[in-house]
């Protein structure tokens, strides 16, 4: 399955008097680095990360990605889109390959 996810804290958390200025930076790095400490492949745009990988292999990092979020706020916001295609593997690339193969084509 691949999973694309955000996840973000809103309201004031703990670790609030150490970001002034509100960003969530601090806050997605945290969640960033449970996903690249869990070995599976992975992708992070400037919105969403991408994870793949078996159904509770994925929900466990998602899990502890919003857990190490929730420090930052008082609640903490999660938006997750699946693909779940039993059987396949390597779709975190793929997918963007035949894209890509797509969009070649329709240049030629």
């Amino acid at each position: 399955m691949l999973i694309a996810f955000s996840v973000a804290p809103s309201g004031v958390g703990i670790l609030a008097a150490e970001n002034p200025d509100a960003s969530v930076h601090d806050a997605v790095a945290a969640a960033v680095a449970v996903v690249r400490a869990s070995g599976l492949p992975h992708r992070t745009t400037s919105m969403f990360t991408e994870v793949e990988g078996e159904w509770d292999e994925v929900f466990a990092v998602v899990k502890a990605a919003t857990d190490a979020v929730m420090p930052y706020g008082s609640r903490v916001s999660l938006v997750l889109k699946a693909d779940i295609r039993p059987g396949r593997t390597g779709e975190i690339d793929g997918k963007i390959e035949r894209l890509e193969d797509a969009l070649e084509r329709r240049e030629d």
